[in-house]
């Protein structure tokens, strides 16, 4: 198992939702994919419709409370591969995994991936 540092795994709960959210818009319409792409993968994982993401956005959250009040999907394990040079079934701690999910889940849309693969359910 490789693990993250615990000064990483700090400084991921501490970021919040709201500052990387603008991030993930920009990388998946850059390739012309949408921002309802973007919400449909987010409420996949977590379980947060538009207007809970709004919520969540305005409510400044990191991603330590984002992640806690998300319920993830139980398909959510079979997200695997490398994000920010961590293989993301190795990363021992769970917030991080699960952040690592969700740029995953972008990095696929952004990729052209097919929206029933990115949702795992093929």
């Amino acid at each position: 198992m490789s693990t993250t540092t615990p000064e990483h795994d700090e400084r991921v709960a501490k970021l919040t939702f709201a500052s990387v959210y603008p991030h993930y818009i920009t990388k998946v319409e850059k390739k012309g994919r949408t921002k309802s792409e973007l919400h449909q993968v987010i409420e996949w994982l977590t379980g947060f419709d538009d207007n809970k993401i709004e919520e969540l956005i305005k409510e400044k959250v990191t991603f330590k409370i984002f992640f806690e009040r998300a319920k993830l999907n139980p398909n959510a394990e079979l997200i695997k591969g490398v994000i920010c040079g961590y293989r993301i079934e190795d990363i021992d701690t769970k917030l991080t995994r699960e952040v690592r999910y969700l740029d995953k889940l972008v990095d696929e849309i952004a990729k052209g991936r097919k929206m029933d693969k990115i949702l795992r359910t093929t």
